[in-house]
């Protein structure tokens, strides 16, 4: 199906194009297959919600964050800001293992 992606769950990314440009936030989910992920305070729609008490759902209009396509946001690096991922094979050649690293400044993103 092709690569993986370079963005991650919990990582801090800013959002490069579209309404919310400027904006960052943290990902809250990834979907890989539609190459999409979901930021805090990003991209909010309006959701409009049935009550369903069997389920304890109140119903009414709810805020949630929508989807972006990866194409449309950066990972933010702590030291240098917004960047590309480069990939480095870990330290000691441990087969098969690799990080995520600023192309930028070279810091290591994977904690």
């Amino acid at each position: 199906m092709g690569r993986g992606l370079d963005i991650r769950k919990a990582d801090q990314v800013q959002v490069t194009a579209g309404r919310d440009r400027g904006k960052t936030g943290r990902v809250l989910e990834v979907d890989p297959r539609r190459r999409v992920v979901y930021v805090e305070h990003v991209n909010v729609i309006k959701r409009h919600t049935r009550p369903n008490p069997a389920k304890q759902i109140r119903g009414g209009i709810l805020d949630k964050e929508g989807p972006i396509h990866v194409s449309n946001v950066a990972l933010v690096c702590s030291e240098c800001g917004p960047t590309r991922v480069r990939h480095q094979r870990k330290a000691g050649g441990e087969k098969g293992t690799k990080v995520r690293q600023c192309a930028k400044c070279g810091k290591v993103l994977d904690v």
